[in-house]
């Protein structure tokens, strides 16, 4: 199936195009400046294994409750799987925990007592081409956006079409990371400005173009448990710059001196991924607001 945002970058120049990638964010010379996501803690990790200790995939928690969120792939099969924190605290989990979407080609697995901190998930409806992003395949690597394309995700039991997966560039060692079965299933793609969650990795995603990889997209479907789940994460993990949400706005107007006086870190953080703070006299959305002026009056 061809790509709807085919780019030339797609080819062999994929992954000298995220070498290059990888070298302006960390040097500020070409593309985006290193922020939270390229300070991305393995400790936002949860490791998925089967009982015999054979790695399935990974996951991360985006509620506060510990739910956690993984690719179908990870689980498919399974009866029960453990967790493992990079704290290295375990938990088994049975398949009742397990709320299986193998349509969507992710999963959620209920947990407790993990102690992983929630990542905040993007609330954009479309990923612009050309974004970087930074993905968990064999440690965090540098990738690129290069467009959306409908795939197919093989279960164990059929086959799946998954509408719009983001197509990675992240060249050839990025590629042999994402191989089936290599533990990268389920791993968090993190846009490199705001540190959102824009997708999750799938290692058994296919389409006619095998020098890419996939991710699965996170926007909120209309109903079912992912709707609520990321109803929930935008109103209780704050984001902000492009994927300010509802608990960014919050944590916004809470923050210390946004009201009178200098302007706090959230506000700064707030728009970090989408240019730079409004001036005085303009609104965080960036639109233009009239500033009052005294009006002199006659004795």
């Amino acid at each position: 199936m061809a790509s709807r945002n085919r780019s030339r970058e797609a080819g062999d120049g994929a992954g000298h195009r995220s070498r290059d990638a990888a070298r302006d964010t960390r040097g500020g010379t070409g593309g985006p400046a290193a922020d939270p996501a390229d300070r991305a803690p393995d400790d936002s990790l949860v490791r998925v294994h089967d009982l015999a200790g054979r790695p399935r995939g990974t996951g991360f928690v985006v509620d506060h409750r510990g739910t956690l969120l993984t690719s179908h792939e990870a689980v498919d099969g399974l009866s029960r799987l453990v967790l493992r924190t990079a704290a290295d605290r375990r938990r088994v989990v049975a398949a009742a925990d397990v709320t299986a979407l193998p349509a969507l080609g992710l999963a959620l697995i209920r947990t407790e007592g993990l102690g992983v901190r929630p990542l905040p998930v993007t609330t954009r409806e479309r990923i612009e081409p050309g974004t970087y992003v930074r993905i968990a395949a064999g440690g965090w690597r540098e990738a690129r956006v290069l467009g959306a394309t409908d795939v197919t995700y093989t279960a164990t039991d059929r086959f799946h079409l998954v509408g719009d997966a983001l197509e990675l560039a992240c060249g050839t060692s990025g590629r042999d990371a994402l191989r089936l079965g290599g533990g990268a299933a389920g791993g968090p793609v993190l846009d490199i400005a705001t540190g959102a969650v824009l997708g999750v990795l799938g290692t058994a995603l296919s389409s006619g173009h095998s020098h890419v990889g996939f991710a699965v997209p996170l926007r909120r479907p209309d109903t079912g448990p992912l709707a609520g789940l990321l109803a929930e994460n935008a109103a209780t993990v704050p984001a902000y710059g492009a994927d300010l949400n509802l608990a960014g706005i919050l944590a916004l107007t809470a923050a210390p001196g946004t009201q009178d006086g200098p302007r706090g870190e959230a506000w700064e953080a707030a728009f970090a991924g989408a240019g730079s703070a409004p001036a005085p006299g303009h609104g965080p959305d960036g639109d233009a607001r009239p500033v009052v002026k005294p009006v002199e009056r006659a004795a």
